[in-house]
């Protein structure tokens, strides 16, 4: 998925399970791939390594929310 999320796909996401599936996986993907990009830059900077964290954190939580079939939880 090489483009932002759409108004259309927040909507669609907010009533059909299945594709809020595809669609958190597909953005869980893109956020490792941009994750793994960063971290491989030799010496990130305090700004860097702190986007880095947020990431992680980001990922952690639509991990969460794949496992727990796509359902909105307030983390």
């Amino acid at each position: 998925m090489n483009k932002l999320v759409s108004d259309a796909d927040l909507s669609r996401a907010r009533h059909d399970p299945e594709f809020r599936q595809q669609l958190l996986a597909a953005n869980l993907d893109r956020l490792l791939g941009a994750l793994n990009r960063m971290r491989r830059e030799s010496a990130p900077s305090e700004e860097g390594a702190r986007q880095l964290q947020e990431g992680a954190d980001l990922a952690v939580q639509l991990a969460d929310r794949l496992q727990n079939g796509g359902a909105e939880n307030a983390a």
